[in-house]
């Protein structure tokens, strides 16, 4: 583990000093970093007494994602082909429903589908190999030729490997390739793949979290399986990272982990962030129906945009993209605009 991360402090006035250095390469910037080690409390410094790789990490422009851009924040939207979700309750459990919903996302405006047959909302069990290929794997291939990329939510290897033939080019492993011990290999051959954390099992997950340090256990653990994930021979510009909002965090964790988001900047990857309709967000907006929790929702992603983040996976995309594109006009503007 390294003894120090190190967090941007993201500034967004267009008028961007000379001192300044890009986040990931993008229109945002900083000019101070907030250093966090174990025992400490946080200290700021300036970036230019950085080494030339913490600023590179911090400052490097990003490569695209199954050749998606990453100069503007891309919209992951959600297509639950489960019975169980905790969000939509099995609305687009159906092959059909899912299509329609898939196409109605790629109307509204979803740079990438997110398609996933089992669900891992707290307390949910495993769904046989057999039984989350029948679900997904027809989906992907009715939904292939929509014109955008196709990213399947799955722990098995045989599943990914399934989809990536089918036409995925994401593997979104929220076990961040730990589940299945052959989805390392499977995972060399995808064009992308996103790792996230989570502590424990989605069915025990949320039975009583803890953390010596959230921010740097997170963060550490991520290293970890970036690193594990360049070892099976996948090269960090295809890796994705995801704090997994909501998995095995109590409501402090998650205000922490989006308060300090930018600290995952310090991998070099590109950052996905998914709070779309998660419990925190109904238990601190009092909106106990997640169909109701949208407002909550738009909060955190323009926060997580506000620190860098570059992929937002939601459920509602059209009311995302329209928050994104005046929070885009208002804080990113072009050069020269």
């Amino acid at each position: 583990m390294s003894s120090a991360r190190y967090r941007p402090i993201v500034e967004t006035d267009p008028l961007r000093p000379d001192d300044a250095l890009p986040l990931a390469g993008g229109r945002l910037w900083f000019r101070e970093v907030a250093v966090h080690e174990r025992g400490l409390p946080p200290r700021r410094i300036r970036a230019h007494d950085l080494s030339e790789a913490a600023r590179s990490r911090l400052s490097a422009p990003r490569a695209p994602i199954c050749g998606l851009a990453l100069d503007r924040p891309l919209i992951m939207g959600i297509v639950n082909v489960t019975p169980d979700s905790f969000s939509d309750g099995g609305r687009f459990a159906a092959r059909d429903a899912a299509v329609a919903r898939a196409e109605a996302l790629v109307a509204a405006g979803a740079d990438i589908l997110d398609i996933g047959g089992e669900s891992t909302r707290p307390g949910s069990d495993p769904v046989p190999e057999d039984e989350e290929l029948a679900r997904v794997i027809p989906v992907i291939e009715a939904v292939k030729g929509l014109g955008v990329a196709i990213s399947v939510d799955t722990r098995k290897a045989a599943v990914a490997r399934a989809a990536l033939d089918a036409g995925a080019c994401i593997f979104n492993d929220v076990s961040a390739l730990g589940h299945d011990p052959a989805s390392l290999a499977v995972a060399a051959d995808a064009p992308a793949i996103c790792l996230m954390h989570a502590q424990g099992d989605p069915k025990t997950m949320q039975l009583a979290p803890h953390y010596d340090d959230v921010l740097l256990d997170v963060t550490d653990y991520l290293a970890e399986r970036v690193a594990a994930a360049e070892a099976a021979g996948i090269a960090r510009e295809r890796i994705l990272v995801d704090p997994g909002i909501g998995f095995g965090k109590t409501i402090e964790h998650n205000l922490a982990l989006i308060r300090a988001l930018a600290i995952l900047h310090d991998l070099g990857c590109p950052i996905l962030f998914g709070a779309s309709r998660k419990r925190f967000i109904g238990s601190l907006g009092q909106a106990p129906d997640p169909m109701t929790r949208l407002p909550g929702s738009l909060a955190v992603a323009l926060e997580a945009l506000r620190q860098g983040a570059q992929v937002i996976r939601v459920h509602d995309v059209a009311e995302t993209r329209q928050a994104v594109a005046l929070w885009s006009a208002l804080v990113m503007p072009e050069p020269g605009g």
